[in-house]
């Protein structure tokens, strides 16, 4: 039996930059990506022209990257088909307590067993919000010294697309891929599931418009904990609607395209097809 080679483990890597500023930086990352074998990117709302000649200039052999960059106008759009989500931060605050900001050491194994994932970094000035982290299953922050913690843009993909192309060659044969009734759910899968969630637990009374948003976080990071399988939310799925059946809910759920295919049941049926 035949099995990839380690760095061909990083053609299931994409990495995303939100609202990238700096064409200087776009250059150097295309470089650094080429450096270490990384071939997919997608540009949020980009800021500056990837094309630009600092850019070009900067990226050296890796300009070709340049040309091929997909670009899209939110994060949600950049990680669709992605079955495992890190996002970046640097920045010194309070996390929210369900977070395990983890160093890309510690992440970065479990992002090349996933499957298609996605390595985010945010803009130049900011960094990513707590909102865009949110949506990432796994938080990551590079270790610095607390004297001048700050890193470039560049040099932050730099370092983790080191680890990356550092860990890939060190496991050379990845598992076999996981059978198709236990793959993981995609990220817009779960985009439905949690908005299915959110507007059934507002409809019953359990969340309050203004405590929504900090509730939700923490069913998101349970469930993203939880490595869902596409079976899983289809079952999770399957149990709201019926929720919203019990509760004479006329709504429709959100995000239809995301349903399963099993009804709500009605009390005293077994539950089974005929």
């Amino acid at each position: 039996m035949s099995t990839h080679s380690g760095p061909e483990q990083l053609a299931q890597v994409r990495l995303v930059l939100v609202q990238p500023a700096g064409p200087r930086n776009l250059g150097a990352v295309a470089r650094i990506m080429k450096n270490m074998g990384l071939r997919q990117w997608v540009l949020v709302d980009p800021q500056c022209d990837p094309l630009d000649a600092e850019a070009l200039t900067a990226a050296v052999h890796g300009a070709d990257l340049l040309h091929q960059a997909q670009k899209v106008h939110t994060l949600p759009e950049a990680l669709q088909g992605c079955v495992q989500v890190f996002g970046t931060t640097g920045r010194s605050q309070t996390y929210p307590p369900e977070w395990q900001i983890q160093s890309p050491r510690q992440a970065f194994p479990a992002l090349l067993a996933a499957g298609p994932a996605a390595l985010v970094f945010g803009p130049e000035d900011r960094g990513l919000s707590n909102e865009e982290l949110a949506l990432c299953h796994h938080q990551i922050q590079i270790p610095t010294d607390a004297t001048y913690p700050s890193l470039n843009l560049a040099q932050a993909v730099a370092i983790c697309c080191y680890e990356l192309y550092t860990l890939a060659c060190e496991s050379p044969s990845p598992a076999p891929p996981v059978p198709s009734p236990q793959r993981l759910a995609s990220f817009e899968l779960l985009q439905g599931f949690f908005a299915h969630l959110e507007a059934l637990l507002l409809q019953i009374g359990y969340l309050r418009p203004h405590t929504a948003r900090r509730k939700m976080l923490k069913f998101r990071a349970l469930f993203q904990r939880a490595g869902l399988t596409v079976a899983e939310v289809a079952l999770l799925r399957g149990i709201l609607r019926q929720l919203q059946w019990s509760q004479g809910s006329s709504c429709q759920e959100p995000l239809e395209a995301n349903r399963d295919p099993v009804p709500p049941t009605r009390p005293g049926s077994s539950g089974i097809p005929s």
